[in-house]
């Protein structure tokens, strides 16, 4: 690595040793553009690479909440507003156990290079709390909503921050956020993407992740093996709104789903799933062993990991960060993938994605391939600002053609740096050569 990246990632590293996760996706991209360094002039003149991994704002909160039975509980709050080079912060709010500093700081450095990638004006962000919504009832999880909304609503609004859903914040969570945001600010307006139908949301918004992972495998499939998805073997960790829908849109294309998966386990047929039985056991909350129940022949593995031993021809990791590991990666490659699409947020760690790459596994990684979400949620906002509402053969046209110029950005830049499997390399210099000339014009 060139000295003045090393530096600054000793530098991180020394202060942020704990932060795993957000020192892992910035190493991953400073070894991205090591070699593009030349192409930007006065890079390292004026710091732009250390001003642009670090967050413009980190703002943490407390959120005290009582339960049904009267108990008082106490959780963190937060959001990382990571730069507005482009535009409005825009990123999701996740409730998870697992939520802290590192894993949002991450996510949102994911999510700025992501949103460059759409080309649309929008910023990166992303916040949560470690607040478990499973197992709450309906009530415990409004008093929580609108009580992380009394302090969050500060520091959002359409010009400044508008965040949406993440894991474990659906249209329900947002839909109490945003009734407590009007009732704080009187004011009606698209602060909240990823809404209910009735009150400003989008069609196709659910979908738009999982519709968006399919149509830019699609593009990868036809441009470097003159293929498409019908008749492809596709594997699929994680049963919530992503996998599920790229499930649904990669079997409308023709290809076989043959295992998914969920936190109980895994689902393997060879000959078909009952996707809309998944959909109902993983939205339920229900063990996914509950499907042999209506369909006793079909193979259940209890061990989540045994997803990456089956053979396929595409593996979509679509359940959450670092689920795939070098150990994994062998397993796929050993089986024959040649393609691995990130449907979650960066779901390969680094070992992995560099045993793919070394052994001509194309890798679409995440900041590309699950930008459906973003694009579809720019899109909500399109029609919030216009009080419009388009109907879904639109919506699904415009991400369509977002996805494959996405597409075109990195397959045109790899070819560029002369790498042109390695679109890891391809996406993070595509995306950073906007926000390098951003950070550029609005000076220090």
């Amino acid at each position: 690595m060139d000295k003045y990246l090393d530096n600054i990632y000793k530098k991180l590293e020394e202060k942020y040793y704990y932060q795993t996760e957000y020192l892992n996706t910035v190493k991953q991209f400073l070894l991205s553009i090591n070699d593009s360094l030349n192409d930007f002039n006065d890079i390292k003149k004026l710091n732009i690479i250390e001003r642009f991994v670090t967050p413009d704002r980190i703002i943490t909160f407390k959120v005290p909440w009582t339960d049904d039975k009267g108990v008082t509980h106490v959780n963190l709050g937060y959001r990382v507003q990571h730069s507005n080079l482009l535009g409005v912060y825009k990123g999701g709010i996740r409730f998870h156990p697992s939520v802290n500093e590192s894993i949002l700081k991450f996510l949102a450095l994911e999510q700025t290079l992501k949103n460059s990638l759409t080309d649309l004006p929008l910023g990166g962000a992303k916040g949560g709390s470690d607040f478990n919504p499973k197992g709450k009832s309906d009530n415990e999880i409004m008093r929580f909503c609108q009580n992380f909304i009394r302090e969050l609503h500060k520091h959002i609004g359409p010009e400044i921050d508008v965040p949406a859903g993440d894991l474990g914040v659906g249209a329900k969570e947002v839909g109490y956020m945003f009734g407590m945001y009007k009732k704080l600010t009187s004011k009606h307006n698209y602060v909240f993407t990823s809404k209910g139908l009735s009150y400003g949301g989008s069609l196709l918004r659910p979908e738009s992740t999982g519709y968006g992972i399919c149509y830019i495998t699609e593009k990868a499939l036809d441009t470097y093996f003159n293929t498409s998805l019908k008749d492809k073997r596709v594997i699929i960790s994680g049963a919530g709104q992503v996998g599920i829908n790229v499930a649904y849109k990669a079997i409308e294309l023709g290809a076989k789903v043959i295992a998914i998966s969920n936190t109980s386990g895994v689902i393997y047929d060879e000959t078909s799933i009952d996707l809309e039985l998944i959909d109902t056991i993983d939205s339920n909350g229900v063990d996914l062993k509950e499907y042999l129940e209506t369909y006793p022949n079909t193979e259940f593995i209890p061990d989540t990991k045994a997803i990456w031993g089956i053979k396929a021809d595409i593996a979509i990791p679509s359940a959450t960060q670092n689920e795939l590991d070098l150990d994994d990666a062998k397993r796929l490659v050993k089986n024959g993938v040649k393609l691995v699409v990130e449907g979650a947020n960066k779901p390969s760690d680094n070992d992995a994605v560099d045993y793919f790459i070394d052994n001509n596994v194309l890798v679409i990684p995440s900041k590309a391939a699950n930008a459906g979400g973003v694009i579809v949620s720019s899109l909500e906002m399109e029609q919030n600002a216009s009080t419009s509402k388009w109907p879904s053969e639109l919506v699904d046209e415009k991400l369509k053609e977002n996805m494959y110029n996405i597409f075109d950005n990195i397959y045109n830049t790899s070819l560029s740096v002369n790498d042109e499997y390695n679109l890891v390399k391809a996406t993070n210099i595509a995306a950073f050569k906007k926000l390098y000339d951003a950070m550029k014009a609005q000076g220090v």
